[in-house]
Formats: structure tokens, sequence, C-alpha cells
């Protein structure tokens, strides 16, 4: 980006990806706008504008666009459904927009429902008119942060397919693609596919927790019909299936790993090790507990 005064718009703010790109933009100069619900205790760093609003309203921050030159964007929904006058209102005022899709979009499949929320949201945005950069991430390291209550009462990890390898990649990786593609010319029209540089089971990702925190751990695999209902309460029965089905398919083929992030960056990935370490702290168990349970 040439202007100097322009503004970077980051919705989703607060989140494991968006804070990482509020933060690196300030480092680098940029005057950013944050987009959150409660922006009384977003919790961000000095310099940053912090706007209230819900992105699924646009009546309720379309002023946030004023001076703004490029959006991060990040859909909060698990549906596509009132997305559209969302994109509109971004590209009808902002010439830049980078989104935060996923890597099950894949631009040789030809139906149009393919790539779930993440397909819907890119078509809505390639349509919009406005400059646009997709960062198709894979699985995010930060996935894993939901063993954390086992972790902190326990030894043993109880999840379904432990040999099922996954490139996992760290969100700080991600932010970094995403503010050069905010801030650099260069990027239009690119979908970036961002993986970290590994491929490593999900047990093998169990033992570098355990050696990250001084503790041995150990996988358990779990029985499907219980991890169907576990998964089920916060992705749908849908999302399930197709969740459980995808992680079926890792045993015995590995998700890819790619280069990307090294070759937007000029750094390579960092490792499943490295972003346990950065997250040691958030599988100790907090020294205030009561009747056997962690206090958060």
């Amino acid at each position: 980006m040439t202007e100097q005064n322009t503004i970077v718009l980051v919705t989703g703010a607060t989140g494991n990806v968006g804070r990482h790109v509020v933060s690196l933009l300030i480092e680098n100069g940029v005057r950013t706008r944050a987009l959150t619900r409660r922006p009384e205790i977003a919790g961000l760093p000095d310099g940053v504008e912090v706007v209230g609003g819900d992105l699924t309203d646009p009546a309720s921050w379309e002023a946030a666009l004023d001076g703004v030159g490029a959006v991060f964007l990040l859909w909060p929904s698990f549906t596509a459904e009132g997305a559209a006058p969302v994109v509109d209102a971004v590209a009808e005022r902002v010439h830049r927009i980078v989104y935060l899709s996923s890597s099950v979009v894949q631009d040789d499949r030809a139906t149009p429902g393919d790539g779930g929320v993440w397909g819907e949201i890119e078509r809505l945005v390639e349509r919009s008119g406005a400059e646009w950069t997709f960062l198709r991430a894979g699985g995010f390291a930060a996935n894993t942060l939901a063993w954390a209550d086992q972790i902190k009462t326990g030894d043993v990890v109880r999840a379904p397919y432990g040999k099922a390898a996954r490139s996992l990649i760290h969100e700080a990786d991600i932010a970094a693609v995403a503010v050069r593609a905010l801030t650099e010319n260069g990027h239009a029209g690119r979908k970036y596919v961002l993986t970290g540089p590994e491929a490593i089971t999900q047990e093998e990702q169990v033992r570098i927790i355990g050696e990250t925190i001084g503790r041995p751990l150990r996988w358990e695999e779990q029985p499907l019909e219980e991890a169907r209902k576990e998964v089920a309460a916060f992705m749908g029965e849908a999302g399930a299936e197709q969740a459980l089905a995808y992680w079926a398919t890792l045993v015995d083929h590995p998700e890819p790993v790619t280069m990307t992030v090294e070759k937007v960056t000029g750094r390579p990935a960092r490792t499943f090790r490295e972003w346990a370490r950065d997250h040691a702290a958030d599988f100790h168990p907090s020294r205030n507990t009561a009747n056997g349970h962690t206090a958060r």
C-alpha cells in the first residue's frame, strides 16, 4: 500500500490470528483499527483504534470503514448466511480484502458448493470487485488447545485417530502472511495455501506438548461414537461427520506441507514444537483449583 496514512481494519481482532495481525501491524507502524463485539475487554496493544460492532450486522460497524484501505476479513460463522451484504459493504468502500479462508477450498473442484462456507465467502469476495488475497490455511495448531483441560487434570489425552498426521500451522505465521498481503503490493489475486513445515501425528503432538511442559503424556484412542457426540456439540452433526471422515483419511494420507509461509515472509514456518513452547502456559494447571477442577 502506498498511502502512508491508510488504515487497516482487522475483523476477528481478538481471536487467535487477529491478535497477531493487530500486533504485527502496530509493530510495522501501520494505522490499525480493530473491530470487536466487546471493545471494553479487547485487551489489544496501545496504538490500536478499537471499535465496537458485530460483523454480521453491517449497520453496527459500517462507520468503521471510514478511511480504511484494506480489511483483514474473518467470517465468524459456520454458514455463509448474511455474508453477502457484509462483503458488499466492505468492497464498496475498501480497495483491498485479505480473507482468512481454508485449505478445504480447492480450485480443481467444479461443484459450486465445494469448499463449505469458506468457498462461498471466497466466491462472494471474487465477485465484489475489490482486490483480494485468500489465505487458505490448513489446520491451526491452536486447535490442540481443545486437549488443554485433559492435560491440566491428567496425563492422558483421549481423542480419535491418533495416527492422523497433520501439518498444523502456528497462528502467528498466518498473521505474518496476512500482514504482508495487507500492506504490500504483489499479492492481489493470490490464493495462498498455508501449512506448518511438517506433518506429525496427533499422538506425536501430545508427546511434544508433554515434553514442552515437562510431563510425560499418553494418547488414548477414543471410541468414534463418543468422539462424534463431543465434536457435534460445537460443530453440529454434519460438521462432526465431515471432520471425523477427514481425520480418518489422514491416517494413511498425511496432510500436505507447503513452503508458502517462507516464500511470502522470508522465514520458515514455525514447527509444532515452537507452537507448544509459545503456549506451554495454556496446558499448565492453574494455581487455584477447587474440587479437583482447574480454575479458569
